[in-house]
């Protein structure tokens, strides 16, 4: 798992890297101005490095942290964006602590504390990742074009993002082995695929655990669709790419997207499972609005 990822564990949930204070800086400077790319690449790998040392602190106690997240009141979740992502998890496991034995409620205290100080590190470096790609994208109009990729599949076949153009429209769901929702929304994905091939479209998996052609981690994603019948194609990316850096850069999983057959990202995302029904109304709308945009 890659960048971020230590938030992926919640799902649905809102823990967007904002660039609140980008509007109220008055001229630029040259540390505000759009930064170099050795830079940003020096900015990623710092980010990276850094979620990945919270990932491993949530891996260690993995079951007990799962019990937590699946025990969060999803109304709350705005609550991550507006404080330290530790104290977020502190409040959290204090609202269920009589659920862990003294030792269990230790180390996860323990973790909570190593996390405020991955925090308090990340933030800046987050604002400082979205003003770049703001500065970036100034100036640009119309929708977001996912990036273009050459990927494989998770049987090692070779996938690039013709096959985008290739459907009217294209559902890009994004997920992760570990994560319950994205789990248990595998089978309406696959059955949605089947709709869409009548139609000229198709849904497609991205399974961060597969970045860089993990092998365990593949292994133990063809082992989850397998065992939820879900037949659809899923890719493991370059996480240095462009589609990988998108992929990475995701706060809350599982989280879908459209496309149409230009690239296009149309609608706003969707985050969390579409087996929630106001979700999967809000994908049909998107579906519906591309398809009868493809005919005309």
């Amino acid at each position: 798992m890659k960048k971020l990822t230590v938030m992926l564990l919640i799902a649905a949930m809102v823990l967007g890297v904002s660039a609140c204070g980008n509007s109220a800086n008055k001229g630029n400077t040259a540390t505000e101005s759009q930064m170099s790319t050795q830079e940003a690449e020096d900015l990623d790998a710092k980010i990276n490095e850094l979620t990945q040392k919270e990932n491993s602190i949530l891996e260690n106690h993995k079951a007990l942290w799962e019990k937590v997240f699946n025990s969060i009141d999803k109304s709350t979740v705005e609550d991550a964006t507006a404080t330290n992502y530790g104290d977020f998890l502190a409040n959290s496991l204090d609202k269920i602590k009589d659920k862990f034995t003294d030792d269990e409620l230790k180390s996860l205290k323990e973790d909570v504390e190593e996390i405020k100080k991955l925090e308090d590190e990340l933030q800046p470096l987050l604002e400082k990742q979205s003003a770049n790609a703001s500065n970036k994208d100034s100036g640009k109009e119309g929708a977001s074009v996912f990036p273009e990729f050459h990927a494989k599949d998770l049987d090692g076949n070779d996938v690039d993002s013709s096959i985008i153009s290739k459907n009217a429209v294209t559902v890009l769901n994004f997920w992760f082995n570990g994560c319950s929702p994205c789990v248990q929304e595998l089978p309406e994905l696959n059955k949605l695929n089947e709709e869409l091939k009548e139609k000229g479209g198709q849904v497609i998996g991205i399974n961060t655990d597969s970045l860089d052609g993990n092998e365990d981690g593949i292994a133990e994603a063809k082992s989850i669709l397998e065992k939820q019948g879900a037949k659809y194609t899923n890719l493991s990316l370059d996480s240095n790419s462009e589609a990988g850096k998108y992929a990475t850069s995701i706060m809350a999983f599982p989280t879908t997207i459209v496309l149409d057959r230009n690239g296009n990202i149309i609608g706003e995302p969707i985050m969390g499972g579409i087996d929630n029904d106001e979700s999967y109304k809000q994908l049909m709308k998107t579906i519906d609005q591309i398809l009868a945009a493809d005919k005309n």
